[in-house]
């Protein structure tokens, strides 16, 4: 049933079930009768219809074998039988099965040709079977005579000959074991010439060697010997691994790498590499430290050897930190090196690989190529990865030498050198992974920031020092002076990269292009040139640029009035201080000769006005731009103290010069009850003096800078002495400087020298702007604008203060005020004759430009000097004028016309002596005067419209009025109307 059930399934039937279901398990094993063959071809043949006849049948007839067809037809059965659905039942199951039996019938008629086929083969293997059981006997009998045949003899020789054989292997085995035993000797030869390749090539032949005989109970010991070599070899390979570290050497770097590719452990010797390298950073500098604290610990008993880096590192002294810094970074460097070599090294081993793998395309060898680029890939990537971990090793540990000790108290030049050291070890970092060197820039900015804040406080202290004694002395410079000349400014002319310390520049540098380590790459360090170049010889700025003997000077003097050398541009004695240029109006031959003279120069051109403090505040100006230009990060704080320095300068000007605290010479005054001399009432309103800004800046260096407390206050909080501690006493004049002598025009020469020094150091600071504004933090350079448009503009502004005090004094107003009282001003008839007071006031003004002329032989006096020296007297006179003018009493038109006379005659002789046109305030006396003649109307609105006249000029102008044009009524109107104009200003 079941081939059956098969035979259906390979001819595409539906189901193997789908079998006849109405033959018994007994017919299932007989083939159909020749009646029942012919019954199902007499069938119709159509395959179709056989195939839905057989689809037919039910599916419990293909269930199994054991089926019981009988039973379940007979249990199918209906309670009442008819014949005729039986009869009608029985034909459908025999129609089902004689399309069956035709069905297995065609399956068999079609298989038939196998079945012959089959037969036929099994057959002849009946043939080959009783061929081989006759070849069988006549091999064993054959056999048999075989061995009947061959005697003991025979077989006897067979097995000495075998013996013999194995005897001679076993001699050859023992020969080379005798040769493994020896091999420790060769071993050790080759491990003492550092040939580590050949030690462990012969060492894996020896242990493959070894394999081969284990079956020798001597060699399981020599084994284990081999085995011990091997890891020998192993600790001497890693020793030698380490001293790459400290001293690179190709050779030995490429016996070591090919002996670690022989053991297979290319990865793990990196590994050990980077192991080795932070070992090294870390034994060097305690080593190098340690032996600098000994030294200078002499035969102390102390157990340096047990204290922690750290701890070591506070017991450096001062003079022997630069020393020790110096080597460290020396020996710091030989590490960093030796790695950026290791690292050449396998690029160029790398390169040589791939073209030897490019040029050999060889397929078995395409494992081994696979796992040479993943540990050419693994190799590049630790050492890229260690860069980083090697430079970040090497900034703490100089992070820790550095703020083991103070600085504070280090000279300048120690201190500058240490930023030197530092800075070319950032530039090396830089170049060695890129590394902006954060650690090392924040541990000496706080030295440097400690340093400076201690440093910039003696220095403002020497300044104050300096100012107290300086007696305001011209410093002779040449006309071509410039503070790039100065040593401390060095650094602004070399062309050197920021990140390398500009304060010193090796006389055989090389193009910025190449790096330190290509540079130092066979031989040398960078830190030695630091080392060579700290005693650099400074420059004598006087010694080159002043005079070297008083011949010299005396011959300057003498050659002054010899012009044929002097420039076209300095033969134009008035020349614009700031512009350069001369004055565009024409001046006479005879103006310009006594021009030539007031505008005395000792170096036969307009050499810079300055003194030996103003050299000394430009010089600090040159070594705080050195600190600032090394170590960036503290621009600030430097620029910060710069401005300080500035304003310290500013301030002592100010206070020496431009405060007037000694009395006016008042020799011609002598009543009680006078008014306060017309100088005084000048300065009350500011005319002429301090601007706004000028005053404001002054306060807040008061404020924030000054300390005008005399003694501490042991009551006063911390912060408060803290503060007080930042600031600085209030500088005082030297005795030896005079500004109460009329002949030297009240310290004139010394006014000049001053206030002209502090023009020169604004210049130098503006000229220094782009710089500072190139290093200060973008955050910060709203203070850098603040400090140049609020501090530094404003030097130009105190010329007016200290020379209207020259002014006010030169001269005698007062004087003036008492003979114009004495003048008679109603008078009748018109006068042609100018009053006694205008040739007195002119005399004042000869004398003055006389001694102006004297002064200048000993300083020049510049243009811009000079016309506001003439501009305050000037204008000083004209307002005494109106002062004078304001006292009259009594007054007609006639003397109104006689003050016109008066102050034409006046105006005509003073042009005379001054090219300053117009003449300042001419038309505030003019317009004064005009005003008598003003009708009640025109005055009241004259009056409301010029302000700049003060309540009594106003009102001595009513009051003479009153009577001649101006009747009583319209002088109470007028007065109330001054009275309005004068309220808002109570």
């Amino acid at each position: 049933m079941q081939k059956i059930k098969s035979l259906m399934t390979r001819q595409g039937l539906r189901s193997p079930q789908e079998s006849v279901h109405d033959l018994s398990p007994i017919e299932n094993l007989r083939f159909p009768t020749k009646e029942e063959l012919r019954e199902s071809w007499e069938e119709p043949t159509d395959p179709q219809a056989q195939q839905e006849i057989i689809n037919s049948i039910e599916e419990v007839y293909f269930s199994n074998d054991a089926f019981d067809i009988v039973k379940y037809e007979l249990e199918r059965l209906p309670p009442v039988l008819s014949l005729q659905e039986l009869e009608e039942y029985r034909d459908k199951l025999k129609q089902q099965q004689a399309a069956v039996s035709k069905k297995v019938a065609d399956l068999i008629l079609e298989k038939q040709p196998a079945y012959v086929q089959e037969l036929e083969r099994v057959t002849s293997l009946q043939n080959g079977l009783q061929l081989a059981a006759v070849i069988c006997a006549d091999g064993r009998r054959h056999l048999n005579i075989a061995k009947e045949g061959f005697t003991q003899t025979s077989l006897g020789l067979l097995a000495n000959q075998r013996k013999r054989q194995l005897l001679i292997g076993l001699l050859k085995s023992l020969r080379t074991i005798k040769t493994l035993q020896r091999t420790d000797v060769r071993l050790s030869e080759m491990l003492e010439e550092e040939d580590y390749p050949g030690a462990i090539q012969l060492c894996l032949e020896c242990q493959k060697a070894a394999s081969t005989f284990k079956h020798y109970s001597c060699i399981s010991e020599l084994n284990s010997k081999l085995q011990d070599t091997l890891e020998q070899i192993e600790e001497q390979l890693d020793v030698a691994l380490s001293k790459i570290c400290k001293n690179f050497d190709i050779n030995h770097y490429t016996k070591v790498q090919q002996a670690y590719r022989l053991l297979g452990k290319t990865q793990t010797a990196m590994d050990q590499l980077h192991m080795h390298f932070t070992q090294a950073i870390h034994n060097t500098v305690f080593q190098v430290v340690l032996g600098y604290v000994e030294l200078c610990a002499g035969n102390t008993d102390t157990k340096f050897q047990k204290l922690q880096y750290k701890d070591l590192c506070t017991h450096i002294t001062s003079d022997s930190y630069i020393p020790c810094l110096a080597d460290l970074c020396k020996a710091l460097w030989e590490v960093m090196l030796s790695y950026y070599r290791t690292m050449q090294w396998h690029e160029n081993h790398d390169q040589d690989e791939a073209a030897t793998v490019s040029s050999v395309s060889d397929g078995s060898s395409v494992v081994g190529t696979e796992e040479n680029s993943f540990d050419r890939s693994y190799v590049k990537k630790k050492l890229e990865h260690g860069l980083s971990r090697i430079w970040q090793d090497v900034q703490l540990k100089v992070k820790t030498y550095l703020l083991g000790t103070d600085l504070s108290n280090f000279k300048y030049d120690d201190f500058i050198f240490v930023l030197d050291v530092i800075s070319r070890l950032m530039q090396v970092g830089e170049e060695f992974c890129g590394s902006k060197s954060e650690v090392l820039q924040e541990s000496i900015r706080k030295q440097s920031v400690n340093y400076f804040k201690t440093y910039h406080r003696t220095r403002l202290e020497e300044l104050r020092m300096f100012l107290e004694n300086e007696t305001w002395e011209l410093c002779p410079v040449k006309s071509s002076f410039d503070i790039l000349q100065l040593h401390e400014f060095k650094f602004m002319v070399q062309s050197r990269s920021p990140s390398v310390s500009p304060s010193k520049q090796p006389a055989s540098a090389i193009s910025t292009t190449v790096t330190l380590f290509e540079q130092y790459c066979n031989g040398g360090n960078p830190f030695e040139i630091q080392a060579d170049s700290k005693d650099d010889e400074t420059e004598d700025v006087l010694a080159s640029n002043g005079y070297e003997s008083d011949e010299q000077e005396k011959s300057a003097y003498q050659e002054y009035d010899s012009d044929s050398d002097v420039p076209e541009e300095l033969k134009r004695d008035y020349v614009d201080e700031q512009t350069g240029d001369a004055p565009m109006k024409s001046v006479s031959r005879e103006t310009l000769r006594s021009r030539k003279k007031s505008d005395y120069s000792l170096n036969k051109g307009n050499a810079p006005i300055l003194t030996n403090t103003t050299l000394n505040v430009v010089r600090l100006v040159g070594k705080y731009m050195q600190m600032m230009n090394i170590l960036k990060p503290i621009a600030f704080d430097v620029i910060h103290f710069m401005s300080q320095l500035f304003d310290y300068y500013l301030y002592a000007v100010y206070t020496f010069f431009g405060r007037n605290d000694t009395p006016l010479p008042s020799s011609s005054f002598s009543t009680s009850n006078r008014e306060l001399s017309s100088a005084r009432q000048f300065e009350s309103t500011g005319l002429g003096l301090s601007s706004s800004r000028l005053r404001t800046t002054l306060n807040r260096i008061q404020e924030s800078l000054i300390d005008l407390e005399v003694s501490a206050d042991p009551t006063g909080t911390l912060t408060a002495a803290e503060e007080r501690k930042e600031k600085v006493p209030s500088p005082h004049l030297s005795h030896l400087v005079v500004l109460t002598s009329g002949s030297s025009l009240y310290g004139l020469a010394e006014r000049v020298v001053a206030t002209e020094s502090l023009v020169f150091l604004a210049e130098q600071f503006e000229f220094l702007q782009p710089h500072l504004d190139a290093v200060m933090p973008a955050a910060k350079k709203p203070f850098l604008q603040q400090f140049y448009s609020q501090t530094v503009s404003t030097a130009n502004e105190l010329r007016k203060p200290v020379y209207w005090i020259v002014a006010a004094k030169a001269i005698d107003y007062e004087q003036m005020l008492l003979l114009m009282a004495n003048v008679k001003w109603d008078v009748k008839e018109i006068m042609s004759q100018h009053n006694v007071y205008v040739d007195s006031l002119l005399k004042e003004f000869e004398e003055f430009n006389r001694r102006l002329n004297e002064v200048s032989k000993r300083v020049r006096i510049p243009l811009i000097v000079s016309n506001i020296l003439w501009e305050h007297c000037m204008r000083l006179a004209n307002r005494t004028l109106v002062e004078g003018y304001a006292n009259v009493k009594k007054c007609s038109n006639e003397g109104r016309a006689l003050m016109q006379l008066d102050f034409q005659q006046f105006l005509m002789k003073l042009e005379k002596l001054t090219d300053i046109r117009p003449i300042p305030d001419k038309e505030f006396v003019e317009t004064y005067i005009k005003a008598y003649y003003l009708t009640e109307n025109d005055m009241e609105r004259w009056i409301k419209e010029h302000r700049e006249y003060s309540t009594k000029h106003l009102t001595n102008l009513v009051n003479v009025c009153l009577g001649s044009h101006i009747n009583k009524k319209a002088r109470q109107k007028l007065l109330a109307a001054i009275d309005d104009i004068d309220r808002p200003k109570r």
